[in-house]
């Protein structure tokens, strides 16, 4: 057969193997597929030509299951044979959809009602980072979500919070309530003792001006665990 033959024969396999996976997301939605094909149809648009599955089993293999490919860090993405910047944005690109669409769910709604989605949407922004982050949920006087930034940025173990910072920012939003939430990059979201000193240090900024904590959510690859459930607000 012909240099020409076998090129033909391989792109007719790969863009085979390409409708056949959509047809089956089509018709099955995306439980139909297992991770590593439903990276493979991300994939198709960064690399136009080619087959896609050795790199999503490749990026699979090295970062355990779809979430954690998409909240991986650019530069670690790129680490993978065959991916390069084109791939890496696609996949900080699905990331970031993710985010906003999980966020539009509770953004101005009231927390109580939305407090699941609240939990899935911090999992999703926070569980697979690598280093540890501090984000504040801001709540107004109708028990509304009103803002969530993230406030602070630190190492794989320690996240510096400065208490009178906190309270300050939730002035600054006339928030009356705060959900305090953070990683862990272990995996493993008990409680430290350095974490709950923080949080108290942060309701006794709080209690003279009238600001509530509701609660500090850690988040961890292994779950969440919340203070309030555990009694210790």
């Amino acid at each position: 057969m012909s240099k020409g033959g076998l090129d033909d024969a391989a792109t007719f396999t790969y863009l085979g193997h390409r409708e056949r996976l959509r047809d089956r997301f089509n018709e099955g939605g995306p439980s139909a597929l297992p991770d590593y094909e439903l990276l493979e149809m991300v994939l198709f648009r960064a690399i136009k030509r080619g087959d896609t599955k050795p790199i999503a089993k490749a990026l699979i293999a090295r970062f355990g299951t779809f979430a954690e490919v998409i909240s991986a860090e650019p530069e670690r993405l790129m680490e993978v044979k065959g991916v390069g910047p084109a791939v890496a944005t696609e996949l900080k690109l699905i990331q970031a959809a993710a985010l906003r669409l999980t966020r539009g769910a509770v953004i101005n709604r009231p927390i109580l009602s939305s407090w699941n989605g609240i939990v899935e949407y911090c999992r999703a922004a926070m569980a697979f980072n690598e280093i540890e982050s501090f984000r504040l949920l801001f709540i107004d006087k109708r028990n509304q979500l009103i803002a969530d930034e993230v406030q602070q940025t630190g190492s794989v173990d320690h996240t510096p919070v400065y208490a009178r910072e906190v309270i300050k920012r939730a002035l600054e939003l006339a928030a009356t309530a705060i959900v305090m939430v953070h990683n862990h990059p272990s995996g493993d979201p008990t409680p430290s003792m350095a974490d709950i000193e923080m949080t108290k240090k942060v309701i006794a900024a709080g209690q003279p001006l009238g600001i509530l904590v509701q609660d500090h959510i850690i988040i961890g690859r292994k779950g969440h665990v919340s203070f309030r459930n555990l009694q210790l607000i």
